[in-house]
């Protein structure tokens, strides 16, 4: 592991900078309402969301560990193909990661109103349930929609998670140390492994590690996967990115 690359260590900066102001007491509600990525229909909603909630963090160990792994892994990655086509992938992934989570997001909410219109209610009551911050539903099936309508999607995971596909398949065979166990393993076994495990938590919720968007994990490894494979079934040529 060398030196951070440009355009990574720029990242690094910017996720700092939010993460310190959403740290202020007096900042910090404000910072998530902006800058969150919302469910389109909710009130708080606004068009940078998709770009900026991947410079927003939830805690200290989220950021820490996501920009340890966007150094680690984007770092070659940038060496290698340069700074435009680096942050186009960079962005192109969290976006990915935004569309799928927001399908999810969408199931949710839709069940839950088509619940609610078999039942009677009216729109306006819906949208009182559905998004009123401090309105919690009793039926499971209202209260999952509830969450999602008002859910504040935060984190570069989704952008790094197609970072890691992009590594995985230009460097399949990088041995990685795991922390627990403290095993080496390669890359292109344990990336797999990783998207499994979110996929397994995004649908069995009683095993998922606190609010984690897990689909937006998946979103962004399909998103890597998609982009590499085009690249090098198109053999693109990265003159194309100077």
């Amino acid at each position: 592991m060398g030196r951070v690359s440009e355009i990574v260590k720029h990242l690094i900066i910017i996720n700092a900078i939010f993460f310190i102001a959403a740290s202020v007491p007096q900042l910090t509600a404000l910072m998530y309402d902006l800058f969150s990525m919302h469910y389109p229909n909710n009130p708080d909603f606004i068009l940078w969301q998709p770009i900026s909630h991947m410079f927003m963090h939830g805690s200290p160990t989220h950021i820490l560990f996501n920009m340890f792994g966007l150094w680690m892994f984007g770092t070659p990655l940038e060496q290698m193909w340069g700074k435009q086509k680096f942050i186009f992938f960079y962005i192109s992934a969290g976006l990915g990661a935004v569309l799928i989570q927001t399908l999810v997001y969408h199931f949710d909410v839709i069940s839950a109103t088509n619940f609610l219109l078999e039942r009677n209610v009216s729109e306006i009551e819906i949208n009182k349930i559905l998004y009123e911050k401090n309105y919690i539903p009793d039926q499971d099936v209202v209260l999952d929609g509830a969450q999602s309508a008002r859910a504040k999607m935060v984190g570069a995971s989704g952008a790094l998670y197609g970072i890691l596909v992009a590594f995985a398949m230009l460097f399949p065979n990088v041995q990685l140390m795991l922390l627990f166990p403290p095993i080496p393993i390669k890359a292109k076994i344990l990336v797999p492994i990783l998207i499994s495990i979110d996929l397994f938590s995004g649908f069995s919720a009683k095993f998922s590690m606190g609010p984690i968007a897990h689909f937006a994990h998946v979103g962004g490894a399909l998103t890597g996967f998609i982009m590499m494979w085009y690249w090098k079934k198109n053999q693109f040529n990265n003159k194309r990115w100077n």
